[in-house]
């Protein structure tokens, strides 16, 4: 799992883990958990994602089947800057092909209902995935709270119905 941060990497982890949420501090390295869903056990390495850390992301991409990108929608001032962290240290990474990608738009508990369409439809312009990854079925793009835990069974669900 990866992303900027404070785009809430570890409280969409620990809320698949059903565990708690109250005292959540910056991820300093990386943290390797387990969710049982489904009858599947999914490794999840939650990467923090602070500027001094990024330049090591690419050392975590030997047998990866899936990337999540966590973005923050009440810091979409800084959608530039994922995008392009999303682009060179994800996309155009070789050992990253093939490799499915899921889009989490986290925080949504924090933003009016109604303009959750029109952020979706920001990201997804900004991102530009269509372009960038042009097999539809490899990337999808999510609207979560990793607070509440809105819209996780459907990320979990989309990564169990997978090829690999």
């Amino acid at each position: 799992m990866l992303g900027l941060d404070n785009s809430g990497k570890t409280t969409i982890t620990k809320r698949l883990l059903n565990q708690d949420i109250s005292t959540i501090s910056p991820t300093l390295g990386f943290q390797i958990n387990t969710i049982n869903y489904n009858d599947f056990n999914l490794n999840v390495w939650d990467i923090g994602g602070q500027t001094s850390l990024r330049t090591f992301w690419g050392n975590y991409f030997d047998q990866t089947d899936i990337v999540i990108w966590v973005i923050d929608c009440l810091s979409l001032e800084r959608l530039n800057e994922s995008y392009q962290e999303l682009r060179e240290k994800v996309i155009l990474q070789d050992r990253l092909v093939g490799v499915y990608l899921i889009i989490l738009i986290n925080k949504i508990d924090l933003l009016d209902p109604e303009l959750h369409e029109d952020i979706r439809e920001q990201v997804a312009h900004t991102l530009d995935l269509p372009l960038q990854i042009p097999q539809t079925d490899k990337w999808t793009i999510q609207m979560v709270s990793g607070k509440s835990g809105k819209g996780l069974p459907n990320i979990l669900d989309w990564i169990v119905t997978r090829e690999y």
